[in-house]
């Protein structure tokens, strides 16, 4: 029990800035192991995001509300996904060759094409969220398993690409470097239980929401597809880039899934 709290409190300290127990490291065996906990990481900030959320509906329109809910999921964990997404579309887009694509993600500058898809991805979410709020900001509870089911499912779809492909990189340089090298049974499972949990709850509800899995299961495929054919595998801007795809593609689902019902 001690050493599976101490793989949490790795996966906190790894994918969020939340403060952990001086006791935590980064061991690459401990990393490794926490992938299991990746979906669990999408429960604490979807929690804090609607946290912040309802506090904020309370004094300001929902507008407000949701560019702060937002803005709290951002601070929690550093950024850390969308700076993969900006990468991977500068890499993909500058990059014609492997190792032109890996050079350009490596660079911590951000070029143009990685300006434009974060402008386009927090415009849309904003947006998404906002309709999606303003239908169903009467079902506090159905509000709640949403915000921690799309967190969930887009770290599940991320991580499980972890668990069927290669790693790109050939040199120990990259953050996402320990949690590509092996896992077990334990990993899988626990990255399914946590990652599908909060969507059963609201299946609970309207069993239609299990239609978001589909489009999921198509970005998962042609991710690890695209990433395979033009970098022989995955890198951690890789899964951060189908982390953040993956959240608008379930917020956007859910959408259309609450206006037809």
């Amino acid at each position: 029990m001690k050493k599976e709290l101490k793989i949490l409190f790795t996966a906190i300290m790894f994918y969020t800035r939340i403060p952990c127990p001086s006791s935590t490291d980064h061991s690459p065996d401990y990393i490794n192991k926490a992938t299991r906990y990746f979906p669990f990481i999408g429960w604490i900030v979807g929690a804090i995001s609607f946290a912040v959320y309802w506090l904020s509906a309370q004094l300001f329109d929902t507008n407000i509300a949701v560019t702060l809910s937002i803005l709290a999921g951002v601070m929690t964990t550093g950024a850390f996904h969308e700076d993969g997404l900006a990468d991977v579309y500068d890499g993909f887009g500058g990059g014609w060759t492997k190792e032109k694509i890996l050079t350009i993600m490596k660079d911590s500058r951000v070029g143009a094409y990685g300006v434009i898809v974060l402008i386009f991805s927090f415009i849309l979410k904003y947006f998404a969220l906002s309709n999606l709020v303003a239908q169903r900001k009467d079902y506090t509870l159905e509000l709640f398993l949403f915000f921690i089911s799309y967190h969930a499912l887009a770290r599940l779809t991320a991580v499980s690409i972890v668990f069927t492909e290669q790693y790109a990189r050939e040199y120990e340089s990259s953050k996402a470097k320990p949690i590509s090298k092996a896992h077990t049974y334990k990993e899988v499972i626990g990255a399914l239980f946590f990652g599908l949990l909060p969507l059963m709850g609201l299946v609970y509800f309207h069993w239609e929401f299990v239609l978001v899995l589909f489009p999921l299961l198509i970005l998962r495929w042609y991710s690890a597809r695209y990433f395979n054919r033009w970098i022989e595998g995955y890198t951690g801007d890789c899964l951060g880039a189908a982390e953040q795809v993956a959240e608008l593609i379930i917020v956007l689902s859910f959408l259309v899934v609450w206006k037809f019902m």
